[in-house]
C-alpha cells in the first residue's frame, strides 16, 4: 500500500505531535483543575444553509457547557474534506482537532495514523447504546478510531402532486420505476427521475440490487467486474437511454437538487441528508407533498447502501481531552435528538430513537427499518478510494461513452491495481 510516509515513522511523528505542537491553532488546554479549557477546531462537511446552522448551534451550546473552551466551527466542503484533511495530518500543519468524517474515511485515516484511538476515553460514553451497524464503520484493527454521530441510507423522494396528476403509484422495482416514468411523462409532459450522474454512491442501490457488490473483503477478491456488476451498469444506463431519468456529468447535487425541488422532475434517490434543503422548494411548501419510499428494488432485491458520518479526533491535537469530551457531546442522546427533530437526521443511539423529537419525525421513522437493512461497504482502508474509478466509468456509462461490460471491466482492473495482491 503507498503512503506518504511509512506507517511507523507516522505514528511517531503524531505521537510527538500530540505533546508538542499538533494542530496549528491555539487549541493547548487542560484539565489539571479539573475544567476543560483552550480551544476545540471542529471541521464540520454537513450541507451548508440547512445542516450546518443546526450543528453549529448545538456546538455553541457545548460552549455553554464548558465556558473555558472555544469550539472553532469550519464548515469545509464535504468534496474538498478527505484530502484536505490528509493533507493537513501528513504535513502536520492546519489540521483540526476533530473531523466530521463520511463513514469510508475512517479506516482509510486510521490506517493512516492521523486519529487518536479513543478506547478508554470519554468520547465513547454509553458506548453499547449506539447501533450494530453504525459502530462498524469506527473500528480499525480492534481500536475504535471515531464516534458515529449519524447512520443513513437512501430512497425515492416523490412529488406526490405530479403522481396524482399522472395517476401513478410509487414504483417498486426498476420494471415499475420505467412504467412509472413513462406515464408521469405521457400525461404531465415531466421526466420521472433525475439520476445523478457524476457521484458513484448513487450507483450503489443499483449494484447491490443486483446481488452485487465492489469488493469482498473476506476473501479479498473484486466484485464490480462479475456478472450482477455487468447488469447494475446496464440497467442505469437502460434507464436513461429509455427516457425514463434524465442526469448529468457535472454539477450533479446542484442539478437534480433544483429539477426536483421545482416540480421538473417527479422522483429523485436521496437521502435523510437531502430533507431540509429538499423542503426550501417551491415544490415543498406544503410539507405534506413530499413523498419518500424505499429505492425500487434489482433482480436481486431492495439494496440501499449504508452510509453516515462519524466524528474523529486528530493524533496531533494539542487539546485532546476537551476534544474528546466535545466529540461525547456532540454524539450525546440529547444532540442526536436535537439532529432528528430539526434536520430529520437518524440517530445511531438506539435509545435517541425513543426521544419525543425523533419519534415525531416521520423522515426518521422511514428511515430507520431502510438503515436496518441496509447493506454495508467493505470496512477497509481503501473503501474511500474504491469512488474514483467507479464514478468515472458511471458517468461514461449514463453520458453514452462506453458499454456497461467495459465500464464493469475497467472498474475491477482499476480495484486491483489498488488492492494489491486482491483477485
Amino acid at each position: 500500500m503507498r503512503r506518504g510516509i511509512t506507517a511507523t515513522a507516522l505514528v511517531a511523528t503524531l505521537a510527538l505531535a500530540a505533546t508538542a505542537c499538533g494542530s496549528d491553532d491555539e487549541s493547548g488546554g487542560s484539565k489539571s483543575s479539573g475544567e476543560l479549557s483552550g480551544t476545540v477546531t471542529w471541521w464540520d462537511t454537513s450541507t451548508v444553509g440547512s445542516e450546518d446552522k443546526v450543528f453549529k448551534k448545538i456546538a455553541e451550546g457545548f460552549e455553554k457547557k464548558h465556558p473555558k473552551v472555544d469550539v472553532k466551527y469550519v464548515n469545509v466542503p464535504f468534496g474538498e474534506a478527505q484530502n484536505k484533511f490528509k493533507n493537513a495530518a501528513q504535513a502536520g500543519s492546519g489540521a483540526p482537532d476533530v473531523i466530521r468524517s463520511e463513514v469510508a474515511w475512517t479506516p482509510e485515516f486510521a490506517d493512516l495514523g492521523y486519529l487518536a484511538p479513543l478506547d478508554g476515553t470519554s468520547a465513547l460514553k454509553d458506548q453499547g447504546d449506539f447501533l450494530e451497524q453504525a459502530a462498524a464503520s469506527t473500528k480499525y484493527k480492534d481500536k475504535t478510531f471515531a464516534v458515529p454521530q449519524v447512520i443513513d441510507s437512501m430512497g425515492i423522494f416523490y412529488n406526490k402532486k405530479i403522481f396524482k396528476e399522472a395517476g401513478v403509484e410509487v414504483p417498486e422495482n426498476i420494471a415499475d420505476l420505467k412504467t412509472v416514468s413513462k406515464t408521469i411523462k405521457d400525461k404531465t409532459g415531466k421526466t420521472g427521475l433525475y439520476l445523478r450522474g457524476d457521484d458513484a454512491y448513487w450507483f450503489l442501490s443499483f449494484l447491490y440490487g443486483e446481488g452485487g457488490d465492489l469488493v469482498d473483503a473476506g476473501s479479498k477478491t473484486v466484485t464490480v467486474d462479475k456478472p450482477e456488476g455487468v447488469k447494475a451498469f446496464k440497467t442505469v444506463k437502460d434507464l436513461v437511454d429509455s427516457g425514463a431519468a434524465k442526469t448529468d456529468a457535472t454539477d450533479g447535487w446542484e442539478n437534480m437538487q433544483s429539477a426536483f425541488k421545482e416540480g421538473k422532475v417527479a422522483m429523485m434517490i436521496n437521502g435523510p441528508w437531502a430533507v431540509a434543503d429538499t423542503l426550501t422548494g417551491k415544490e415543498f411548501t406544503d410539507k405534506a407533498n413530499l413523498g419518500i419510499s424505499p429505492v425500487p428494488a434489482g433482480t436481486a432485491g431492495q439494496g440501499a447502501p449504508q452510509g453516515g458520518h462519524n466524528l474523529a479526533v486528530y493524533a496531533g491535537s494539542k487539546n485532546l481531552e476537551a476534544s474528546y469530551a466535545f466529540v461525547e457531546y456532540m454524539t450525546s442522546v440529547e444532540s442526536q435528538a436535537q439532529t432528528a427533530g430539526e434536520l430529520n437526521l437518524l440517530p445511531t443511539r438506539t435509545s435517541a430513537y425513543a426521544k419525543q423529537e425523533a419519534v415525531d419525525s416521520e423522515i426518521v421513522q422511514f428511515f430507520k427499518p431502510v438503515v436496518e437493512t441496509a447493506v454495508e461497504r467493505p470496512w477497509i482502508p481503501e473503501t474511500g478510494s474504491l469512488f474514483a474509478p467507479l464514478v468515472t466509468e458511471y458517468t461514461k456509462v449514463l453520458t453514452g461513452q462506453t458499454t456497461p461490460e467495459k465500464a464493469a471491466s475497467a472498474t475491477g482492473d482499476s480495484y486491483r491495481k489498488l488492492l494489491e495482491g486482491w483477485k
